[in-house]
């Protein structure tokens, strides 16, 4: 059950606070009686239950899965501004059924906001019901319930693709970049042959520090090094496979990760993303598969 314009299957992740647990159970409870795979996070603090879902849903955004966020919070507000600081994430708080149809209509909003003190269950189910059925730019109260007329349908068009571009492209100054990513303001970065997408600036030789982007999209291959290495995330978010240890991890901004020297490790981008990584001893890349391999594996996967 979804809009019927998209043939994607669907997971919902939910999550709360303590303010807005009780309502979110009871959503999904609703959500897994219409058969949507739900994940279910544990009630957390305050607002970061919206952190952690706009992390999720945004790092989701391009898998053959639509994944959708349903967050609660007292008011629903705090949640949805948590939730609307990772890119492709658009939530939105809904309090009547006609906010939620409309905010999909316009926004092709993908995290829902509710609110745990002031929406019975009955109001909410009717909110998420709503939220679930309505196709982006369908008729909507907004629109007097009648098609879009073709001049906003064109901006309609736009509208996301031109929302998707807002911050990244703002200036930067001094006072607001880290200390780690000024290292890189003067550097040209060299590409990866062996890894499309991928470019890196050496800052140190031995022991080896350097900074890497990777394009969105963008897959390493399983790969392997004589040396462990540590890494940090500092834009973008990515998703690790340990082959050999048979375990994967999901890594956002911030987010930390060692790596032990010859353990098979797999990557996959799904933002344009920078880290900042430093080994023992001089780099070097071993291949375990070929880039065709690697996203045949990760297809079943995500």
């Amino acid at each position: 059950m979804a809009d019927n314009n998209n043939c994607r299957p669907l997971k919902i992740i939910a999550g709360a606070d303590s303010f807005g647990c009780t309502l979110k159970d009871a959503l999904v409870s609703h959500l897994r009686s219409l058969s949507i795979d739900v994940e279910d996070l544990p009630t957390d603090k305050y607002y970061s239950v919206g952190e952690e879902i706009g992390r999720r849903v945004s790092a989701a955004s391009i898998t053959t899965t639509e994944t959708r966020g349903l967050v609660a919070c007292g008011t629903g507000v705090g949640v949805s501004i948590f939730a609307n600081k990772f890119p492709g994430v658009y939530a939105a708080t809904c309090l009547t059924a006609g906010d939620a149809e409309n905010t999909r209509s316009i926004n092709n909003c993908n995290v829902l906001a509710v609110s745990g003190m002031s929406t019975s269950p009955e109001s909410a189910i009717e909110i998420l019901d709503t939220w679930l059925n309505t196709p982006f730019r369908s008729p909507c109260p907004a629109s007097d319930s009648k098609p879009w007329p073709p001049e906003i349908d064109s901006f309609l068009d736009n509208s996301i693709p031109e929302m998707s571009k807002i911050g990244p492209n703002f200036p930067t100054t001094e006072s607001d970049t880290c200390a780690i990513c000024c290292l890189t303001k003067t550097r040209e970065f060299t590409p990866i042959e062996v890894m499309p997408g991928g470019s890196m600036k050496i800052l140190r030789e031995t022991p080896t520090s350097a900074i890497v982007r990777f394009k969105a999209g963008s897959v390493e291959p399983a790969h392997h090094h004589t040396f462990g290495h540590d890494l940090v995330v500092l834009k973008g978010s990515k998703r690790v496979w340990n082959l050999s240890k048979k375990e994967n991890y999901d890594l956002g901004v911030g987010d930390f990760l060692f790596t032990p020297a010859g353990d098979v490790h797999r990557v996959k981008y799904f933002e344009d993303t920078e880290f900042f990584i430093k080994w023992d001893g001089h780099w070097d890349l071993l291949l375990d598969e070929d880039i065709d391999t690697a996203n045949a594996a990760i297809q079943k996967e995500i």
